[in-house]
């Protein structure tokens, strides 16, 4: 059996996107990928303003993502040109973006014969639908709906309870839709990259992108799949759901939006700006 390369990046990964998340996945590609998170003092003196998210926050949405095997929050006085002293931690390639090229890095990584690779903008276009995630036989399906509009940890905690029940399937509402229920303007990002960003998190046996209307916009989907349990959060106990999946025989689940312990409850209308 042969034994993946270590490969690191390192930065503070502020208010995860879907540009991130490419980033990631492509530098996985070159074996088990270890993120260097920087703390919000650190990410602060780089960039010249304050995180929009705390180091905790950010920290749990990154051990949340399907393409990275660990994380390692820096300490403050840490240089994030170089790499921690840490057991069994050596790195065979460090990865950054083309764009964020730093000469610093490259004497760093070419004195210790670590390999730097810098990834191109090329590289990362487009949001390929990720494959379904492995997961045990036997398993309740479990089904949930939404927008997903813009992503963040209350989704990732979301996720994260339901696939407590079984292997969970998400349903992205079509763009199409969303204008429907929503009004011009939305989505602000589309069916394709919001597939993606939420297929891109660990809990999620598979992302899917619906084809019905309304409220129940993924009534084709359901009948597929047939799940066992359908579930919304508290916000999302309408439109005729609870009716129907009392007609299909579907455990009907309903969560409260609790976050993450120690984490602030989010909304996307709040991070996004309008």
């Amino acid at each position: 059996m042969s034994v993946q390369k270590q490969i690191v990046v390192s930065g503070g990964f502020d208010d995860i996107r879907s540009r991130h998340l490419r980033f990631l996945e492509e530098a996985a590609k070159f074996g088990e990928l270890t993120v260097l998170l920087w703390p919000d003092e650190t990410l602060q003196a780089q960039t010249g303003k304050a995180p929009k998210l705390p180091m905790a926050e950010r920290l749990y949405f990154l051990n949340a993502v399907r393409y990275v095997s660990r994380v390692i929050s820096l300490d403050a006085s840490e240089d994030v040109n170089t790499l921690p002293h840490l057991d069994e931690f050596n790195p065979q390639v460090w990865v950054d973006e083309e764009s964020g090229s730093n000469a610093a890095r490259l004497a760093y990584c070419r004195e210790r014969a670590i390999d730097y690779r810098l990834l191109p903008a090329s590289q990362m276009a487009g949001f390929p639908e990720p494959p379904p995630m492995p997961s045990r036989p036997g398993r309740k399906k479990v089904v949930a709906t939404g927008c997903y509009d813009w992503f963040h940890t209350g989704h990732i905690r979301f996720a994260e309870e339901l696939c407590e029940y079984g292997n969970l399937y998400i349903i992205i509402g079509h763009d199409a839709n969303i204008r429907l229920l929503k009004g011009e303007g939305h989505p602000l990002l589309s069916e394709i990259e919001r597939r993606y960003v939420v297929g891109s998190i660990k809990y999620v046996k598979q992302a899917l992108i619906s084809s019905g209307e309304g409220w129940l916009d993924a009534d084709p989907e359901i009948k597929r799949l047939k799940p066992d349990i359908y579930a919304v959060n508290e916000d999302g106990d309408k439109g005729g759901k609870r009716e129907y999946c009392e007609k299909l025989g579907i455990e009907y689940l309903v969560l409260k939006r609790t976050p993450a312990p120690g984490l602030k409850r989010r909304s996307s209308t709040d991070l996004r700006g309008f």
